[in-house]
């Protein structure tokens, strides 16, 4: 294995990033590509010997024991005759005379769960076709581009008749279709390195270079990724630096020491979540994290990582009171410059629940250097206005106009994420008031308002035709629903707002310039009624109204920047949605009439519990 000094001097102060190509199991071929045999390379300090176990030998720590090679800590040992789907572990005798047995941090596959063995696979090889794709992905990516955000679960968004998990292919002619039928341009993938636990959804991670063996191969979920380039759609992997599974095989005490996360035993343990934090000013942490991510982008083809528990890692334990942990920071840092610098078209997504500064802020300006962050206070105040009776909603009106006083602060998305829908939070439409007509009117409303306002938009599997339960990680989701006309023409109704959304730039091309919204009325708290423009680089722009009572309004005046007729694009309350179908039957005219501000003004209904959107006619 091609391991010197200087591979391990940059391994132990953080800066290789491609520790996969030196650690691990990799296959041996001769020059016709025969494979001869494979080589172990493993990092592990406290361990006094280290040997390779698996079916080849019976499982007997005493026949492969390996070499070595540095005083830093590595071994590694070649076995003719191995070859490809070998299930293995390392087993150390420590220091402290304890026999551990683990999985390899850098194995490429892993057996299925509940087996906890690593695989040896070949990584290589594959013939990607999503060329056309990548070429463009920086201005695909660009933030003045349209952003909707597909949140997933590949284990509970369909399943096979006999309700087992369908593989990464399998996936390609039952998701791409459905992504492009609803104007979805991402879908973020909820984790896949390899978890021994199901329910933990893929957050406590023992395998951070094996996608989860649950839905197939590495090669699969390539296909799978490169059908979805080749169809314009990009992918996000949900990614967790900060914290990791408990369990024995994986990372935690991987050596019999503390070798990647904190040794302090007060700030080692996330007690809510029973894992282990990683500590992120480490260099061999580093390494391992950095490598890893430049290992999702190089063989995976990912055009972003969604980085989990961002709160978790800019303080102790995610306690603002302890401080801002200033290692931690540090490697968010560099997470950003080592990925822009790899490839810049590349997104970095905080799912960020802290007021932490500058978040999205390049760091050669004193930020961060992500490129969004989950606007979590967006969701939470706009979810409690919701779940309220509308006859109350005018006593909580700061909760819809007051995410635009900080809009500007950060790069925000918009998410309505699988966090809001679990845990006796009920689903979307569950969460409203009302009797269920009036459910799925304000769900349509929630859906107008989210698509309208200022930043990307991310929506969870389920919400886009108003699943009725919460999600459930045990089964897929409820696809009945569809028999049903109401969930029909909700879903109708997302798939058309959508549309709204692509084919008028003033949603999305100025998301987080001030020239790109104004507020017509935010102060109409008595009768609940929002209004404001977005406009685009050219000037043009779109009306938008809300409604958030149940209340009908005729010849309600509305101040307009420009004279002209205005046409009513879409409107929630319409027949084909399932509303009452309350609309503007003639377009409004401009009057000289003074209101607003402005200087001309338009009279129309107003329809019940409802978005309209308003365009100006060329």
């Amino acid at each position: 294995m091609n391991m010197n000094s200087e591979i391990m001097y940059l391994f132990d102060n953080g800066q290789l990033l491609q520790a996969y190509k030196h650690f691990g199991a990799h296959i041996v071929k001769d020059k016709n590509q025969k494979i001869l045999g494979v080589e172990f390379t493993v990092y592990a300090p406290n361990a006094r010997i280290a040997s390779i176990v698996g079916d080849f030998n019976s499982w007997d720590s005493r026949t492969h024991i390996m070499n070595k090679i540095d005083d830093a800590g590595v071994f590694s040992l070649y076995i003719e005759g191995l070859s490809e789907w070998e299930k293995y572990k390392y087993c150390f005798v420590t220091y402290q005379n304890e026999t551990i047995f683990k999985s390899d941090p850098y194995a490429f596959f892993s057996d299925f769960r509940p087996e906890t063995s690593s695989k040896v696979y070949d990584i290589e090889g594959y013939t990607w076709n999503d060329s056309k794709y990548m070429k463009n992905r920086k201005k695909r990516n660009s933030f003045k581009e349209p952003m909707v955000i597909y949140e997933m679960h590949l284990g509970s968004w369909m399943r096979k008749p006999d309700f087992t998990f369908n593989k990464y292919n399998d996936l390609v002619d039952l998701l791409i279709p459905y992504l492009l039928d609803h104007g979805f341009t991402h879908v973020e993938m909820m984790p896949l390195a390899e978890h021994p636990l199901d329910e933990s959804w893929g957050y406590q991670a023992t395998g951070y270079y094996s996608a989860t063996s649950r839905f197939g191969v590495p090669k699969d979920l390539f296909y799978l990724i490169d059908r979805l380039h080749q169809a314009g759609i990009g992918v996000i992997l949900d990614w967790v630096p900060s914290h990791i599974s408990k369990d024995a095989h994986g990372l935690y005490k991987f050596d019999g020491s503390y070798l990647y996360e904190y040794s302090d035993d007060s700030i080692r343990e996330n007690e809510v979540w029973g894992t282990i934090n990683l500590d992120l000013g480490k260099g061999t942490t580093r390494s391992f994290l950095l490598s890893n991510a430049r290992f999702w982008m190089d063989y995976f083809h990912i055009d972003g990582f969604r980085i989990d528990a961002v709160s978790n890692i800019l303080h102790y334990l995610g306690d603002p009171s302890r401080g801002t942990n200033m290692g931690a920071l540090d490697f968010l840092k560099t997470l950003s410059n080592t990925v822009k610098a790899y490839d810049s078209s590349v997104l970095l997504f905080a799912e960020d629940s802290s007021t932490f500064p500058k978040l999205t802020a390049p760091v050669h300006d004193g930020g961060v250097g992500f490129d969004y962050k989950w606007n979590m206070g967006w969701m939470n105040d706009t979810l409690k206005y919701f779940e309220k009776d509308p006859i109350y909603r005018k006593y909580h009106h700061h909760y819809i106009n007051f995410a635009m006083v900080y809009h500007h602060s950060e790069r925000f998305v918009l998410a309505l994420s699988h966090d809001e829908v679990v845990h006796g939070k009920h689903s979307l439409v569950e969460k409203m008031p009302g009797d269920y007509w009036q459910k799925f009117a304000n769900y349509r409303l929630l859906v107008g308002l989210q698509v309208t306002h200022p930043g990307k938009k991310l929506m969870f599997m389920g919400e886009e035709f108003g699943h009725m339960h919460e999600w459930r990680d045990t089964s897929q989701l409820d696809w009945h629903l569809f028999q049903y006309p109401m969930h029909q023409k909700a879903n109708l109704f997302f798939k058309d707002m959508v549309k709204v959304y692509h084919e008028n730039p003033c949603f999305y091309e100025l998301d987080y310039q001030s020239n790109g919204f104004k507020w017509v009325d935010s102060n109409n708290a008595e009768q609940s009624i929002f209004s404001f423009l977005r406009y685009d680089s050219k000037g043009d722009f779109c009306l938008v109204v809300l409604n958030m009572t149940p209340m009908v309004y005729h010849d309600y005046r509305i101040g307009i920047p420009k004279k002209g007729v205005y046409q009513e694009i879409i409107n929630s309350d319409l027949d084909k949605y399932e509303g009452s179908n309350t609309y503007n039957g003639l377009d409004p005219v401009s009057q000289d009439f003074a209101h607003h501000g402005f200087e001309q003004s338009i009279q129309i209904v107003i329809a019940p519990l409802a978005i309209q959107v308003f365009k100006l006619r060329k």
